[in-house]
């Protein structure tokens, strides 16, 4: 049997960086987690294998050995459950589910038990790079159930019903596993002791009709993946006249120059060998206009500069920001011609013996050897 790749398992590259690791996990754990899929076992093996591909590659030290060694370096160290994951992501996916800062109270599965659908209905929705770091107010269409007339809502043919005859009306089975004894819902007629005696042809045993509605969201800053926006009374429309909760993930589009990992952006700045020895002062864009960086012989390739306070405004407490970490990567000639080469040479010599310290450092080095192989 083919083992399964951990980077193939999260569908990221082996290359992908701890941010694009995370961002993948936590859409795929939210995806599988088993409260939103009950009773599907292939959905479960799916969520316990994400969590242990997220275990190791989110672990720099564990994710070293694995690249050199695969699966069999790991012997012993991997956790397959829930808690392979940081109390961190666990908490994220926690409040993509079940609710979170911006007022989440309700489980996404509310049901009004005269309505045979839940009320509260879940969609993904893309926002901009910009339109997440700073909020905005968005149009979005949404698909929503009211109660089929034909039926009243019930999903049988003139809402007609029998009794239930594999749990004769009661709605639970009782179910012996060993020495214990206990009840479960009924898995043909979910629990309500009754099943449609034919099913309405007009919502096809749903017991509601789609309708479309376009609805106008302010979509707070700071939101990123895994977060989950509520909006009140947006749901499907159920048979007592109440209407459940439409519930908001967020996809967020890359930028072509800002990378965000939480509430840090960092950025890429690119600089010419020359500008570092000159101690050159450069601008950067950041999300608020201009910073300056101050470069000199001293930095070194992947340097970060870092400014407090600039990054993204954290969604749960607007007045807290996080960083923006500019990082250095320090550009060389790929050749030279001729001129260029005299240049070079120039200030090389310029620098007199400084400018070959190798030449100090082994030529002692260099004897000694002479001596060893004699």
């Amino acid at each position: 049997m083919k083992e399964l790749c951990y980077y193939e398992v999260l569908n990221v590259s082996k290359d992908a960086t701890t941010t694009e690791i995370k961002k993948a996990y936590r859409k795929l754990a939210i995806k599988y987690h088993p409260d939103k899929n009950p009773g599907d076992k292939e959905a479960e093996e799916k969520f316990k294998i994400i969590n242990e591909a997220y275990a190791v590659l989110s672990d720099e030290e564990k994710r070293r050995i694995y690249d050199m060694y695969g699966k069999d370096g790991l012997k012993g160290q991997i956790n397959n459950d829930f808690n392979s994951a940081s109390m961190d992501d666990i908490m994220d996916i926690f409040n993509s589910m079940f609710g979170d800062a911006f007022g989440f109270g309700r489980s996404a599965s509310t049901r009004d038990s005269s309505t045979p659908y839940p009320l509260d209905i879940e969609i993904e929705t893309t926002l901009e790079f910009s339109e997440a770091i700073f909020g905005c107010e968005k149009e979005i269409d949404i698909i929503y159930m009211e109660p089929c007339s034909s039926c009243k809502g019930t999903g049988a043919k003139n809402a007609e019903f029998s009794t239930c005859d594999y749990c004769k009306g009661h709605g639970q089975i009782m179910m012996r596993q060993g020495f214990m004894t206990y009840t479960q819902e009924c898995p043909k007629c979910d629990g309500k002791g009754k099943i449609p005696k034919e099913i309405c042809g007009v919502c096809n045993g749903v017991g509601g009709i789609n309708k479309s509605e376009t609805i106008t969201v302010n979509i707070p800053a700071g939101v990123n993946v895994g977060n989950r926006l509520r909006v009140p009374a947006k749901g499907n429309l159920g048979t007592n006249g109440q209407r459940g909760d439409l519930y908001i993930h967020f996809d967020i589009k890359d930028d072509e120059n800002f990378v965000r990992d939480g509430d840090d952006i960092y950025i890429e700045v690119p600089v010419f060998f020359t500008q570092i020895l000159l101690s050159e002062e450069i601008k950067v864009p950041s999300l608020e206009g201009e910073l300056t960086i101050k470069l000199s012989p001293k930095i070194r390739d992947k340097e970060h500069f870092i400014f407090k306070n600039k990054g993204v405004p954290n969604v749960n407490n607007p007045s807290h920001r996080g960083r923006f970490i500019a990082q250095i990567k320090i550009i060389y000639p790929k050749k030279l011609n001729k001129e260029q080469k005299e240049l070079v040479e120039k200030l090389q010599d310029s620098f007199g013996i400084d400018s070959k310290p190798h030449k100090s450092i082994f030529e002692s080095t260099f004897e000694r050897i002479k001596k060893w192989v004699k």
